[in-house]
């Protein structure tokens, strides 16, 4: 019930819905959630329509490379382990094999077309022309420059993964997974 009128001396109002006023879309099933696996295919597909070269690679069939157990034999170091809580924001997703392999790919791809390119160092235009010239959309890339050095990020459309340059001496290029806030680009911040 709600009252209007000054100091609540009002009439009251009900608020109550009734049969007329309830909407129809409430009482609607939902909607299934989308399948992920469908939505994983998709992006693959479109990553191989608009990468020939890298999916001719065969990178689907990779497999994961043995790994060791690490095991701790210290005692656990708390200022360590603080400090690592508190960079969480700067974890990546780990890479599978799969992506791995794609990002390598996409890694060496683009660092050969760098190098192709010796001479001047690229300036951010540069790099902006030759990475939309390799086929990656100017929304998939992120470019910074610091001490007249360029370094860009690219979110490899499709499929992923992300893609980070430096181009210094030496040109360095290499594949990594989205950070766990979101993204290729390294979030900032913290606390």
């Amino acid at each position: 019930m709600r009252s209007t009128g000054a100091g609540g001396g009002g009439t009251a109002v009900s608020t109550a819905p009734t049969a007329s006023t309830v909407s129809t879309a409430s009482t609607a099933p939902a909607s299934a959630p989308p399948d992920y696996a469908e939505v994983v295919r998709k992006g693959v597909a479109e990553h191989d329509r608009l990468f020939p070269q890298v999916a001719a690679l065969g990178c689907a069939s990779a497999r994961p490379s043995p790994t060791t157990g690490a095991t701790a034999t210290e005692s656990p170091d708390w200022w360590a382990a603080k400090h690592a809580e508190n960079s969480m924001y700067k974890q990546m997703a780990v890479l599978s094999a799969v992506d791995r392999c794609r990002g390598e790919a996409h890694s060496k791809r683009i660092a050969d077309a760098v190098r192709a390119r010796a001479g001047a160092p690229l300036t951010e235009e540069d790099v902006r022309g030759l990475l939309a010239s390799l086929g990656y959309p100017a929304g998939s890339v992120q470019l910074q420059v610091a001490g007249g050095e360029v370094s860009f990020e690219v979110s490899v459309p499709g499929a992923g993964p992300c893609v980070a340059g430096r181009l210094g001496k030496p040109v360095t290029v290499e594949a990594h997974g989205y950070y766990l806030d979101g993204g290729c680009t390294e979030p900032k911040g913290g606390h």
